[in-house]
Order: structure tokens, then C-alpha cells, then sequence
């Protein structure tokens, strides 16, 4: 029933589209400023590097819908995070080690799905464990075990992907013992930060890279008991595609090991936090890195 859920979404969100594939290249991505900013990285670079037409889908959804309309052949590549696609897609166990998750994705999305994965792009962008920094500071919460003694007298808000996911919320609950005193609330990503900062909330899961966690006096616990697998972000693109246009791994390979955490950072805050335009933000990195 969730297969056939999801794949008339897919349909439904892309419903008008040409069958016949021809020489652009489709780069989708999910719906979150990280992917929007990664996508527009892989679209400029194409288009630089292959002078092709490339078509820009953002904002398809979450994990799962943008995993099958690579599949169906609707977009031809994104960007997506090891420990997502080893958890998330290939409904396997977390491994810690980061060669070891890629490693193992990798080989797994070639054999399943005939889809390649490309070199760590050079962050790891964790789930992270957010409070207020005010919070922070009185009741001296460093790491996420310190939770256990507030939580039952705290509010907790959660994305619906955290909620729901193997190395999400029932695993990291039970790994750090959490008794929360009312079931969390499931809000869109977008609004996690403004309810913790509004006080509707009391901790929340956000992402590691979030450029508005320093902007908003926010504090970041520690993984302390090291639940969460690496999340490092690769490109994934369909066999197919690879084939149709033979430059294009070299030029994805291009983009290995460019982007730190701490640029990530500043690039989603330049989006989120000041309203900068993406496509203009990615071509000032792209100078930068003389791309």
C-alpha cells in the first residue's frame, strides 16, 4: 500500500511531463534550502562543464519520493546522505564507520536499483539535537544524556521523517532512556527552529549544517552515545544518464571533498537567514573554489 502510495505521488507530481527522454539533464531535490543550494551546485557545474540544458525540480518532497522519481526515471540525479539511503532505502542497520556506510550504499544502489553514488562531497550533515542556548547555559546541557532528567517535564517537536525512520526517533529515544511527559509534535521542518525559539517547544531534531542554529542562540547536545550513523552528502545518479552523457561523473567527481561543514553552514544561512538568492549564492562559491 505505501509502494503504491508513493509511486502515484511521484506520478501525480510529475503528471504532464514528456515520456521521451532527450539530451537534458533533470537534477531534482528534496524539499529543503541544503538540497535546493546542493542541486543548483550540481546544475551550474553541468552546465559549465557539459554546456547541456539542465532542468532544476526542487522541492519534491522527502526522502522516499525523491527516491523513486530517480527510479522512474523522472529526474536523473540529487544529492542524498549515506546513513539516509543505508537506513531510510535500504532498510539496513546503522554502521558507524563512514567509508564503511558508503561502502556499503554504494555497492547496495548499484545491484538494486542500477544507480551509481558518488564521492562524498565533503560534509556530514548529522541529525542534530537541538535547544535553546539559554536552556543551555542554566541547566548546563552539554550531551543528549543530559536530556533524561527534563525530558518528562519537556516538549519535544520532531519532522515527520524523524518520527518515522529506522535511526529516528523510537531508536534514539530508547538509546538515551528519554521519557518524554507528552508524545512529541510532528511539525514541518521549516517551523522546528521558530517553535523552539517561541518557546512552543523545548528541543527539537534539526540538521548539523542549519545556518540559523548560531543566528538564534541555539545549542547543539552532543550524540554522546553515538546513535546517529554518518550522514555524508553524495550525488546519485542514474546509470542511464551516465551513459547518455559520457562527461558527466568526471564532472560530478569535480565536486568531491569542495563543500565543508562549516561552508554548508554559511551557505544555508545566507539562504534562510538573509534571503539571498540560491543560484547567485552557488555561483559566488563556485568562483571561490574556482569551479
Amino acid at each position: 500500500m505505501r509502494r503504491g502510495f508513493l509511486l502515484a505521488a511521484v506520478a501525480l507530481v510529475f503528471s504532464g511531463c514528456s515520456g521521451e527522454r532527450d539530451a537534458r539533464i533533470v537534477v531534482g531535490a528534496k524539499n529543503f534550502t541544503e538540497q535546493a543550494i546542493l542541486a543548483e551546485l550540481f546544475a551550474q557545474h553541468i552546465e559549465s562543464r557539459l554546456g547541456v540544458e539542465v532542468e532544476r525540480r526542487f522541492h519534491l518532497g522527502g526522502t522516499l519520493i525523491a527516491h523513486q522519481a530517480l527510479n522512474a526515471g523522472q529526474i536523473d540525479l540529487y544529492s542524498e546522505y549515506t546513513g539516509t539511503a543505508l537506513t531510510v532505502i535500504l532498510n539496513e542497520s546503522p554502521l558507524r564507520d563512514a567509508r564503511d556506510v558508503h561502502r556499503r550504499v554504494r555497492v547496495a544502489y548499484a545491484e538494486r536499483f542500477g544507480l551509481e553514488v558518488g564521492e562524498p562531497l565533503g560534509f556530514d550533515n548529522t541529525f542534530a539535537i537541538v535547544v535553546r542556548g539559554e536552556d543551555a547555559r542554566r541547566l548546563g546541557l552539554r550531551k543528549v544524556s543530559d536530556l533524561a532528567r527534563h525530558a518528562p517535564g519537556w516538549r519535544a517537536g520532531f519532522g515527520y521523517e524523524f518520527m518515522e525512520r529506522p535511526d529516528g526517533f523510537r531508536g534514539w529515544s530508547d538509546t538515551y532512556e528519554l521519557k518524554f511527559g507528552s508524545p512529541p509534535r510532528t511539525m514541518e521542518l521549516g517551523l522546528l527552529y521558530r517553535a523552539l525559539k517561541e518557546k512552543q517547544v523545548d528541543v527539537v531534531a534539526g540538521n548539523s549544517t542549519d545556518g540559523v542554529i548560531d543566528a538564534l542562540d541555539l545549542a547543539v547536545l552532543d550524540d554522546d552515545r553515538h546513535y546517529f550513523p554518518p550522514y555524508e552528502a553524495v550525488p546519485i545518479v542514474r546509470r542511464q544518464t551516465l551513459e547518455r552523457h559520457p562527461g558527466l561523473r568526471a564532472a560530478l567527481a569535480e565536486l568531491a571533498g569542495k563543500i565543508s561543514e562549516q561552508e554548508m553552514r554559511r551557505l544555508n544561512y545566507a539562504a534562510d537567514g538573509e534571503g539571498r538568492d540560491i543560484a547567485e549564492l552557488v555561483r559566488e562559491f563556485r568562483r571561490r573554489k574556482g569551479l
